[in-house]
């Protein structure tokens, strides 16, 4: 008997999540789309995370839940989902957010019916601890441009939460992509990747909703070097360059992307916009890196 995979795969990476996880699940479990399975990966979560997740793998057979033996960074849990997921679609899910119940059958759809589309995400709202509504996510990106250069700049100049990353994406194409970095911005990255390989659409119906609270891993970690030690433990007490990285980063996806040799060299021009634009961060890599070695 040939086994049949689910279209839809969303993997949830969480750590210590018990604060919001059970409504995240539960708008996951809540979708009017019903052909997916959720794959849940805890970091190894010390509080009510594992009790929460197998109650709800025990009663839903779409649930499968994998725990680490330790923590192993951000990054490679992001990557883990995507390594354990079998539908033809891929979405990412924060533990702290929420899906309206028609996300998924929407963004299907979307897919479903034109092949130039990689990535189907919506309008967003922000709410906050207790789930009220504070504002409408407004940021303008030309991420559905024809245009691939057009969709490149935008992702990688402009500075602002990419919400797009917990779109529902083509897995054939995400596979093709660099796999999610132990560094800093490692979202955007990939989304600019992803834009060199097509359009991105965006639903017009406020269907995902972000969730702004204290413990959110941005404001737990305000500065990019204890930033960089959330996405990958291994890094703790290293000395790194997070903007330099990001740097990189941008110009291997450009290498290993699909388009001609001229049109990689026409990226050039948005990666030195993004130099000016990151260019006091990247010198405020430089000052940290070498204030231990003055100290000594």
């Amino acid at each position: 008997m040939t086994q049949k995979f689910p279209r839809v795969s969303v993997g949830l990476p969480v750590y210590n999540g018990e604060n919001f996880l059970v409504e995240a699940i539960d708008s996951i479990l809540g979708q009017t789309y019903k052909d997916f399975e959720l794959i849940i990966s805890d970091n190894h979560s010390t509080d009510r995370t594992e009790e929460i997740c197998r109650k709800y793998e025990a009663r839903d057979d779409r649930v499968k839940y994998y725990r680490a033996e330790k923590n192993m960074g951000a990054s490679w849990n992001f990557n883990r989902v995507v390594e354990l997921a079998s539908g033809e679609y891929f979405q990412w899910m924060a533990h702290d957010d929420v899906l309206a119940p028609t996300f998924i059958e929407k963004a299907v759809a979307v897919l479903d019916s034109d092949p130039t589309v990689v990535l189907a995400f919506s309008k967003t709202k922000f709410i906050n601890e207790e789930g009220k509504y504070l504002k409408d996510y407004n940021y303008q990106l030309d991420v559905e441009s024809y245009q691939w250069s057009r969709r490149f700049v935008d992702l990688i100049v402009a500075d602002q939460i990419v919400v797009e990353i917990f779109g529902l994406m083509r897995a054939d194409v995400l596979w093709s992509t660099l796999p999610f970095g132990s560094y800093v911005g490692s979202d955007r990255v990939m989304l600019g990747e992803l834009s060199l390989r097509g359009r991105f659409h965006k639903m017009p119906e406020p269907l995902f909703y972000h969730r702004e609270h204290s413990n959110r891993s941005t404001k737990a970690n305000p500065s990019l070097q204890s930033r960089l030690k959330w996405f990958d433990t291994s890094k703790k007490n290293k000395i790194c360059f997070p903007s330099w990285k990001l740097l990189v980063e941008h110009l291997k996806s450009i290498r290993k992307s699909p388009l001609t040799r001229s049109q990689k060299i026409k990226c050039i021009v948005p990666m030195l916009m993004w130099i000016r634009e990151k260019k006091k961060r990247m010198i405020e890599d430089l000052i940290f890196a070498l204030r231990p070695r003055v100290k000594n």
